[in-house]
């Protein structure tokens, strides 16, 4: 197994989560706002998309050298669930579901001649002996067959997760929210399947300049995404909390400090920072190539400082909104009362002043997730963005720029990463309005 630098930061990210929902579970002031969560219909659907999404990031998260390589080779558990999709590459360009290439080629038959026409793809639609009268028929019998089997699939997990229930005497109650969840599960999984499915015979959303797969790209653009927009939150939250309770509560020359340093950041072009810090992680790889003798690590690496000077340049929005809170929360009673009472500054900071803005917090979290995975296909659109050889989105429709100037277009691409990009964020978007309106105490109180 190999452990990268970003596989361990997302791992224990997800070990923070866990450890703080047990530490949380049971708290009135958190329990009414996740019931209320729970209860509304969009919400609970972004969270089983974001849910599917996550799901398919952990397992691109999970790398280790394959047995039969005795290379540098390395690659993840949603590699080797997808090595047809990984290893089946074409020519060139071919559509979705198509049989043969896109554009025409002088083809040698089998009789020594040649003839101007569309070749055949080496792996989509290859079981196919006559392509032209069984084609749409094929695909569409066999896009039945993995809805039906994605169903049946489904149908058996529904039942077993009732099956528990009854055993447990815990047999939910049918909410609408739950039945959303439910729908929306049906929707997802069977369409997934037939997805995987109908991958084994035809590239589904067909393939790019080099002959690869771009569904297979588009799957593996989502860890890359995801990374983006949780390491970036994980370097961001301590520098951002930090700063803005302690700018806050101590005022003074503390307070003049943070807002110096904060307000210096901000008059920096973040382009120009983000470029050169790039620039700097080429040159220090380029110095020291024995450290990074595999194309994983060193995209790895840059995908990690990216993640870092992102960070780095996106804590000050934050704190300036915890600063202000907690300019408000100094002067409550109750921390009054703490300080004439001789409750150390830090007691006080830790117990009364960090939970009352953790709502600020866990609303900016959300919100800025989604800004943040379009950040990164802007970056890699303009090459300083992540490596060039790692898969995202940004890089698709960097890629797909030239396309859309061929005639005819390629236009397939660029759709994908667009689908996958505006249901992430999409998704994200709903559930952090949700979000919002749960932890917002004015609302509360009304």
């Amino acid at each position: 197994m190999v452990i990268l630098w970003t596989d361990a930061l997302i791992f224990m990210l997800v070990f923070i989560l866990i450890g703080l929902a047990f530490y949380l579970r049971g708290k009135a002031h958190i329990k009414r706002p996740l019931q209320k969560i729970a209860t509304n219909n969009s919400a609970m659907v972004s969270l089983v998309v974001l849910l599917f999404f996550i799901l398919i990031g952990l397992l691109d998260s999970v790398h280790f050298k394959p047995a039969s390589d005795n290379g540098n080779e390395i690659i993840s558990l949603l590699d080797y669930w997808a090595k047809p999709l990984r290893e089946h590459g074409e020519k060139t360009y071919s559509a979705p579901f198509a049989t043969t290439l896109y554009s025409k080629e002088m083809m040698v038959m089998a009789d020594g001649s040649s003839q101007w026409g569309y070749p055949r793809l080496e792996f989509g639609g290859s079981h196919l002996p006559h392509p032209e009268s069984q084609h749409l028929a094929d695909v569409i019998t066999k896009a039945l067959t993995g809805l039906a089997e994605g169903t049946g699939l489904m149908m058996l997990l529904t039942l077993l997760f009732w099956l528990v229930s009854l055993v447990r005497q815990q047999r939910p109650g049918i909410t609408p929210a739950l039945k959303a969840v439910v729908i929306t599960l049906f929707v997802i999984g069977p369409v997934s399947y037939a997805l995987c499915y109908l991958s084994g015979y035809y590239h589904v959303l067909g393939t790019d300049k080099v002959g690869e797969d771009v569904f297979y790209q588009a799957i593996k653009s989502i860890r890359t995404g995801l990374m983006i927009g949780t390491l970036t939150t994980l370097v961001m939250l301590p520098m951002a909390i930090v700063f803005g309770i302690l700018a806050g509560f101590f005022r003074g020359w503390i307070d003049d400090i943070i807002q110096y340093i904060y307000t210096t950041l901000n008059s920096i072009p973040s382009v120009l920072l983000i470029a050169a810090s790039i620039l700097m992680v080429q040159v220090y790889m380029a110095n020291h190539e024995q450290d990074f003798t595999s194309v994983i690590v060193r995209a790895d690496m840059r995908l990690l400082f990216l993640c870092l000077i992102l960070g780095v340049t996106s804590w000050t929005g934050l704190c300036r909104l915890l600063r202000a809170e907690t300019l408000k929360l100094r002067e409550m009673d109750y921390v009054q009362a703490a300080q004439a009472l001789g409750v150390r500054q830090g007691r006080i900071l830790v117990r009364h002043i960090l939970p009352n803005v953790m709502h600020i917090v866990l609303i900016s979290v959300v919100l800025d997730f989604s800004s943040l995975v379009l950040a990164e296909a802007v970056l890699s659109y303009i090459n300083i963005g992540v490596d060039p050889t790692t898969y995202s989105w940004g890089n698709m429709i960097n890629g797909a720029r030239l396309e859309m100037a061929r005639e005819p277009i390629v236009w397939w691409s660029l759709s994908a990463a667009f689908v996958f990009m505006f249901t992430l964020v999409l998704a994200a978007n709903l559930f952090a309005d949700t979000v919002q309106e749960a932890f917002d105490p004015r609302r509360a109180s009304r």
